[in-house]
């Protein structure tokens, strides 16, 4: 390379994208993904010992699977190639495979094939693959923000270990954008730029998990601020919500803003006041909340502050969770706005609540308790002998599908936990409960 060529490289090097540029090169450098690529993981392991698998890397985007792949490559020496299933069809992978073959042949290398969006394939493009996999000429790396299970045909699945990367925490993205801002080779170094905290904040808050994005907003926001006259250029939170064109609400998602909006909404559902309860939502997915911990937190609600007054709750939670995972934003955002509504406006009971915790209380303090004789599992002739399920009353053969008899241990015998409300479906539940217990005691009594 004469100087010229070196120039001109360095000079390409420095107009690629800063996400680009920060992609780590060694495990060492890789940020998350611990209980994938950690000390002592699966890939760790196979990288280090030069045993590399086929496998799916399934996660969000921005969670590091493109640049694990070219890590495992590199520390591997495998011939590396990079295949987009976007862009390329059957013809690209027979040219692939004629290459790998190559390699094989004439350099006794592994080619690593790396296929970005493999969910993209269709069957036909996908069953190239399956007897090159299988033989062991090219080892599959297949990224996918979708789920496996369902967009990866059954055979190339069983000839790969489907690995989970999870969304990168605001911690690891800190981390991310920290490198960033001081690496003088790669990053923002040489600029001597000054992030002040509450920036750091907006961008990890605002980037959800991604650190592409997280990179994009850092670099933007840097371009934004060296157009200022002050010195030392700070980049600040105004700088960031100009690189991102939006206004970004007061919010901090580990603090007080955190828990006082996230309580507004629980106590608006609780209250059933829809209303407020869109309001709330509104404000917290407008501030760059993550839309899956609103959805958990009406799971929650379904169960705490509803349970079986309106058992269509829960179901109504999981599937607007489900849509929003679906369709992301801001198509998603509607179906948790109709969840919201939902929730607000069902009968509310928190009799399950209750119930589960003074079980739980009890199983702590009365210990483990022995399976009555009448309700335990007699697989052997010893345990028959011995009175396993000797006196069980099967419930089918009794009037209404009910055979009264004990099913809690001799010390919690007639022991109450679940006390069903007057509202909604409970109401129904209770009648019912009471009918039974009725024929429970009269039973206890000498009765038929």
């Amino acid at each position: 390379m004469d100087l010229f060529d070196y120039h001109s490289q360095k000079d390409s090097e420095g107009r690629r994208p800063l996400a680009e540029r920060m992609r780590p090169r060694r495990l060492a450098e890789f940020i998350g993904q611990r209980q994938a690529v950690g000390e002592g993981s699966l890939i760790r392991l196979a990288a280090e010992q030069d045993r590399v698998f086929s496998m799916i890397l399934w996660g969000p985007p921005g969670c590091g699977k493109t640049t694990l792949a070219q890590i495992i490559a590199a520390d591997t020496r495998a011939h590396f190639v990079h295949f987009s299933a976007v862009l390329s069809g059957v013809k690209e992978i027979r040219a692939v495979i004629e290459t790998a073959h190559e390699q094989q042949r004439l350099h006794r290398r592994r080619t690593v094939l790396f296929v970005d969006e493999i969910h993209r394939f269709n069957k036909a493009q996908q069953d190239a693959f399956l007897h090159h996999v299988e033989s062991g000429l090219i080892t599959l790396i297949g990224a996918t923000t979708e789920n496996p299970s369902f967009e990866v045909i059954a055979p190339l699945l069983s000839r790969c270990r489907v690995m989970t990367l999870n969304r990168l925490t605001e911690e690891d993205l800190a981390a991310i954008v920290s490198r960033a801002m001081n690496d003088e080779e790669r990053g923002l170094g040489r600029l001597r730029l000054v992030l002040e905290d509450e920036a750091l904040a907006a961008i990890v808050r605002l980037a959800d998990g991604d650190a592409r994005s997280a990179l994009n907003c850092l670099e933007a926001a840097a371009s934004l601020a060296q157009t200022g006259t002050e010195a030392p250029v700070c980049i600040t939170p105004a700088h960031v919500q100009q690189a991102l064109q939006k206004k970004a609400l007061i919010y901090d998602k580990a603090g007080e803003a955190h828990y006082n909006l996230i309580s507004a909404l629980h106590k608006s559902l609780r209250g059933s006041d829809p209303d407020a309860a869109l309001y709330w939502l509104a404000r917290m997915l407008a501030a760059g909340e993550d839309p899956f911990y609103i959805a958990r937190r009406m799971v929650r609600f379904a169960s705490e502050d509803i349970g079986n007054a309106d058992p269509s709750a829960l179901g109504v939670a999981m599937d607007a969770m489900e849509a929003y995972r679906f369709l992301g934003a801001p198509e998603g955002e509607l179906a948790l706005a109709q969840a919201a509504v939902y929730l607000a406006t069902a009968p509310k009971s928190n009799s399950i609540y209750r119930a589960y915790g003074d079980v739980q209380k009890t199983v702590a303090s009365a210990g483990s308790l022995p399976v009555p004789l009448p309700i335990r599992n007699a697989p052997t002739a010893l345990m028959k002998n011995l009175g396993y399920g000797r006196g069980y009353r099967y419930a089918h053969d009794f009037k209404d599908a009910y055979a009264p008899q004990d099913y809690l241990p001799e010390e919690l015998k007639g022991r109450v936990f679940y006390h069903p409300s007057d509202r909604g479906y409970e109401k129904t539940v209770k009648e019912r409960l009471e009918r039974w217990r009725q024929l429970r005691r009269k039973a206890g009594d000498g009765g038929a």
